[in-house]
């Protein structure tokens, strides 16, 4: 009697867990087609390939003035290099790429309560976490999907206009700053949908959300060089013993933006004469063979980096995932 009881209640939990999952996906599915045939998807991914297209031209036209200095990893100054009047492609991951999170995840929430289909949601056969997880899933992974495109798109255009092909290194090097990216826009992907659950509306959403990326983009760096020169002043005598201590702040402060953790990361990864993240004295010098660092050493470089990014993407679902499950889902 009891084994069947026993029997009765896995068989019922494995039907709930396949509900469960079924309800996920299809509404993972439908999250998917949604994004894919928005008219947003197109004016961001549009707006990105432009911006791609117009960096590639700037680093070929520079190419040969790069070349000049250092002959190694061609391919890769592709990726670092731009031109006098146009910022590198990197540069412009960096900061016009949080726009497709932002984009695709400011009404995630907020639009289903206003036109009251979050009410229709919740009453169908799926889980109510089922919702918001579905909907962080496929918005990163159509930011995925758009990484991916716009990486082919300049590797592949790059390759038939320089006519040098990448080595492993290289491409190995590519794919890194590629998942690298993935995650960065993941990031602001997170806090959108987060402005998207705490906010009623989703101009308000959207609102918080770009003026947060304007400021750790724009204004961080100014805020930590004011900090650091009110703390640690560089003016006279006593400013020449507080130049390490002023730079060290300042890095410390710059480090608490996503933006320049992720500029950090991308310029360490895609140029491997970058040997070092901070400070190196004459000492620390001493001794050191001059060559380029491997994939694995560049990597263990910017593992912090990419640890933190991570887990203010975590951190940002988290919030998000309970807010919303706290929330009270009315007609």
């Amino acid at each position: 009697m009891k084994t069947g009881k026993k029997r009765l209640g896995e068989s019922c939990c494995k039907e709930q867990r396949g509900s469960k999952a079924y309800g996920f996906w299809a509404l993972y599915k439908k999250e998917m087609a949604d994004h894919i045939n928005s008219r947003r998807f197109y004016l961001i991914f549009a707006l990105l390939l432009v911006v791609s297209a117009a960096s590639l031209m700037g680093a070929v036209s520079s190419i040969s003035d790069a070349v000049s200095e250092s002959s190694e990893f061609i391919f890769l100054k592709l990726f670092t290099t731009g031109s006098s009047s146009i910022y590198s492609f990197a540069t412009f991951m960096a900061f016009l790429g949080p726009l497709a999170g932002i984009t695709l995840g400011f009404d995630a929430v907020n639009n289903e309560r206003s036109q009251g289909t979050l009410i229709r949601l919740a009453s169908q056969p799926i889980y109510r976490d089922s919702i918001v997880s579905a909907k962080f899933l496929a918005g990163s992974s159509v930011l995925l999907l758009m990484v991916t495109v716009l990486g082919l798109f300049f590797s592949g255009t790059g390759l038939v206009l320089i006519g040098v092909a990448p080595g492993v290194e290289e491409a190995l090097r590519i794919i890194a700053f590629l998942l690298l990216t993935w995650v960065y826009l993941s990031f602001w992907l997170a806090l959108s949908i987060v402005f998207s659950v705490v906010c009623k509306h989703a101009a308000t959403a959207a609102i918080s959300g770009i003026s947060i990326w304007l400021f750790l983009s724009l204004f961080m760096s100014l805020v930590a060089a004011g900090i650091s020169d009110l703390i640690y002043p560089t003016d006279g005598i006593q400013g020449f013993y507080n130049m390490m201590d002023n730079y060290n702040l300042e890095l410390t402060l710059n480090r608490f933006s996503p933006y320049y953790l992720f500029s950090e990361a991308a310029s360490t990864i895609l140029n491997p004469n970058v040997r070092s993240i901070g400070v190196v004295t004459m000492s620390q010098l001493e001794g050191a063979v001059a060559s380029s660092l491997s994939l694995g050493q560049s990597l263990l470089l910017v593992w912090p980096h990419l640890v933190v990014m991570a887990a203010l993407t975590m951190a940002g679902f988290a919030i998000a995932y309970i807010k919303f499950m706290r929330q009270e889902i009315r007609a």
